[in-house]
């Protein structure tokens, strides 16, 4: 779809978002921990080497075009402050994934992060309609698509990679609708 968005650079009110780097590697080993995916698929890495290979499939999306996996930043500091992306990009219906850093929580950072590479698809991808998935007990994250009047399409029980009992609500997000 696209030829290369690794040098992609998105910017907001607060935040920067970056795409990821083997320079994050560290960070993301160190903060994508069992509390922050207490409702989300994929597991936290036990061993740096995973997220090393993490680091290089979402470079290599970047660079290939079919995927776009970020890394947030504050603005001001440059802190990290979790992941963000937009998967499946040559689909009709492209998946956002997104996790903040515990100690970031509760600041609207997600929010922020998701309406900001929302704007950024409306502008550049011909998409039918985003996605947002969700586990139905997290609350705060599932705030962020109904700020985009999202409407659920779908629920479905399933277990995330630490073996915890999810139910996921799939929110669909179209074009056009209001962002920060």
């Amino acid at each position: 779809m696209f030829t290369d968005l690794s040098t992609l650079i998105l910017e907001s009110e607060r935040l920067r978002l970056l795409p990821i780097t083997d320079a994050y590697t560290d960070l993301i080993f160190r903060e994508f921990t069992p509390e922050v995916a207490t409702y989300m698929h994929p597991r936290p890495a036990t061993e740096r080497s995973e997220t090393e290979a993490f680091v290089e499939a979402a470079r290599a999306g970047n660079r290939e075009g079919y995927s776009l996996s970020m890394v947030i930043t504050d603005r001001q500091s440059g802190d990290f402050l979790g992941c963000v992306g937009l998967h499946k990009l040559a689909d009709k219906r492209p998946e956002f994934g997104i996790w903040v850093k515990q100690s970031a929580h509760m600041h609207g950072y997600g929010r922020e992060a998701i309406h900001t590479l929302k704007r950024w698809a409306d502008d550049h991808i011909p998409y039918e309609y985003l996605i947002y998935p969700v586990d139905s007990r997290n609350m705060a994250s599932r705030k962020i698509p109904e700020s985009l009047g999202a409407a659920i399409i779908s629920q479905y029980d399933d277990t995330g990679g630490m073996g915890q009992e999810l139910t996921l609500i799939k929110y669909r997000i179209d074009r056009g609708t209001p962002t920060l």
